[in-house]
């Protein structure tokens, strides 16, 4: 009995630290193809599979599927898109079916193994911008992290945040 509880507790370990794509996926993408030279040589990326990850900008329901507009950001070791400022820009990622807008928000960091479909464009402000679209193989929604600065690290017990007259 000893020796099964110490088993369940490695396995659970282990299971916590692993990527988020799943081991197929991953043997399948080409790590060299980074996403620079996916913006700079579109035509010569189509067909091959990516991993690429970022936070969602903006999710669109189509008849094809769920449409995220993504914020690319570089990947940790474990594929969770890293948590800066610094962006390459912004792709596509078409998920052929429905995906749960409740829980794809803007705000949310994804990681995907995609296809890449080709170029799609944008305009804003009179210009018209090109960005990459990955048809989804697999992805992972990360859970929000709160900022540990958003709330207080005390319990104040008078202050009520219902009642305006203790703020």
């Amino acid at each position: 009995m000893k020796y099964f509880i110490v088993l369940l507790g490695i396995s659970l370990f282990l299971q916590s630290c692993t990527y988020a794509i799943s081991p197929a996926y991953l043997e399948k993408s080409d790590k060299a193809f980074s996403f620079e030279k996916l913006q700079d040589e579109p035509a010569s990326a189509q067909g091959k599979l990516l991993i690429l990850g970022g936070t969602i900008v903006q999710t669109s329901i189509l008849k094809e599927g769920t449409l995220l507009e993504v914020t690319q950001k570089a990947l940790d070791y474990w594929g969770k898109p890293i948590r800066t400022n610094r962006t390459g820009g912004i792709f596509f990622i078409l998920h052929p079916g429905f995906l749960n807008t409740m829980l794809a928000v803007p705000g949310v960091d994804i990681t995907v193994a995609g296809e890449v479909l080709g170029n799609g464009s944008s305009v804003l402000d009179n210009i018209q911008y090109n960005h990459s679209v990955l048809l989804s193989k697999e992805l992972k929604l990360w859970e929000q992290e709160r900022p540990s600065w958003n709330q207080p690290r005390w319990f104040d017990p008078l202050n009520d945040p219902r009642n305006p007259a203790t703020w």
